[in-house]
């Protein structure tokens, strides 16, 4: 699954980038899901009193309430990236705001003294308002949403990898950076995606109904320990075997 931001200040023309950019890439094939933050304190699906609301206030758990046209899966929580990633099923995501979520991104802005804010390493394109009238910004290029669409999208399918596992910072380390740097390494071309500890050359490797699961370095290394330690002790085993177990 590959993943992109379009982030920036409110006002400056996300949605737009987002809703143009999600019709191109479906035109060429793809299935996309997407992401919107929404920074509204007070904002909800949910109806204080309402049926679902009740069925939440007694389970204190996931509710799905299902209509004869949508259904919802509601968590009285803010999920991370990475659950809501876990949950989608899509060639592309799409997300909208998240400026400082580990993902490459395209700036939206109205002006530079916005973009100068906000332009780092992660950051491939500029779009939104700044779009309107400028075609560059420093070593940027600038696009618009409606007559560059294309050439946006081609950008981001050649630079956008395979999303970062985004484990959690306390439980991985191993590449000797935070997930958010690994992504403006990779996009300056300091790092490879392949230089990821946590999903790239593994030493253990587990999957759920066929599903890999992100395992982080130090889980590998004592699965793997626990498992040839327990496998030296049965005859016949060569140590330089490759050993596969499957649990139903």
């Amino acid at each position: 699954m590959k993943v992109i931001s379009i982030a920036g200040y409110h006002h400056t023309g996300k949605t737009s980038v987002c809703v143009a950019l999600i019709k191109e890439l479906k035109k060429r094939g793809h299935s996309v899901a997407s992401i919107k933050d929404i920074h509204a304190e007070n904002f909800t699906m949910e109806k204080e009193g309402s049926n679902s609301w009740r069925h939440w206030e007694a389970s204190q758990n996931v509710v799905i309430a299902r209509g004869l046209t949508e259904t919802y899966q509601i968590w009285h929580e803010q999920l991370s990236l990475q659950q809501m990633l876990s949950k989608l099923d899509a060639d592309w995501v799409v997300v909208e705001g998240m400026k400082t979520a580990a993902l490459p991104r395209v700036i939206c802005a109205s002006d530079e003294t916005q973009l100068d804010e906000l332009i780092d390493d992660t950051v491939i394109a500029i779009s939104g308002i700044y779009g309107n009238d400028h075609s560059s910004y420093k070593n940027l290029k600038v696009f618009n949403d409606k007559s560059d669409i294309g050439e946006l999208t081609d950008l981001i399918v050649n630079k956008v990898f395979e999303v970062l596992p985004l484990p959690k910072p306390e439980c991985c380390g191993e590449c000797g950076m935070s997930c958010y740097e690994m992504v403006g390494a990779i996009i300056t071309g300091k790092r490879t995606r392949d230089d990821c500890k946590t999903d790239r050359n593994l030493d253990i490797s587990i999957e759920l109904d066929g599903k890999k699961l992100n395992v982080v370095p130090y889980v590998q290394r004592t699965l793997k320990d626990v498992i040839l330690a327990y496998m030296k002790n049965l005859k016949g085993v060569k140590e330089d075997k490759k050993i596969q177990i499957t649990i139903n």
